[in-house]
């Protein structure tokens, strides 16, 4: 059997294009997660290990979707090598259990491990920078609200409004408001 597994890291990311990716492959049945790739319980990926036997083949779309690190890579390969399944990374081909197709897989799981580290480190430094160089620098989500709506709603609150009636009004949820009005 051909199983296809696609997952991506954000919600705002789409699975579309793994997922036709995958069918045009030949994937029967395809498991799909929306989760980050550090996220160390992948439902979907587990059940795809314990379901998975001989000659089945595991169709993934890019290495980056297989593990979180070159370790634990390895050790998932290794597994399903034991298993007698075949796997097939889509902009890579096809990895085999013979010393060339391991060796050809190491190398590219360190390579995908050296390019997560480089864009980790990368983003530390810029942060950096921008912390030390930009007065107006916040780490996070940029506020929904300014400080004038906020003030505007906490007026209506002191005139009496209620909740409810300042969200109608300000389009603040009454959720927001009361967590910033606490």
């Amino acid at each position: 059997m051909n199983i296809g597994y696609a997952r991506v890291s954000t919600s705002d990311q789409k699975l579309e294009t793994q997922l036709e990716l995958l069918k045009n492959a030949g994937a029967e049945v395809i498991y799909q997660e929306k989760m980050t790739g550090t996220t160390i319980h992948r439902p979907e990926f587990e059940k795809i290990l314990q379901m998975i036997r001989s000659d089945d083949t595991l169709i993934i779309t890019k290495l980056d979707r297989f593990a979180r690190n070159t370790r634990e890579a390895l050790e998932i390969i290794q597994d399903l090598f034991s298993k007698g399944v075949k796997i097939n990374i889509l902009n890579m081909g096809i990895i085999d259990n013979t010393p060339t197709g391991q060796l050809t897989f190491t190398i590219f799981s360190a390579f995908a491990q050296f390019e997560r580290d480089m864009i980790l480190t990368r983003t530390r430094e810029g942060k950096n920078y921008a912390r030390e160089n930009d007065p107006l620098f916040k780490e996070g989500r940029p506020l929904k609200y300014s400080k004038e709506q906020i003030e505007f709603a906490r007026e209506l609150r002191q005139q009496g409004m209620t909740y409810r009636m300042i969200e109608r009004k300000t389009g603040i949820s009454v959720a927001t408001l009361k967590r910033r009005f606490q």
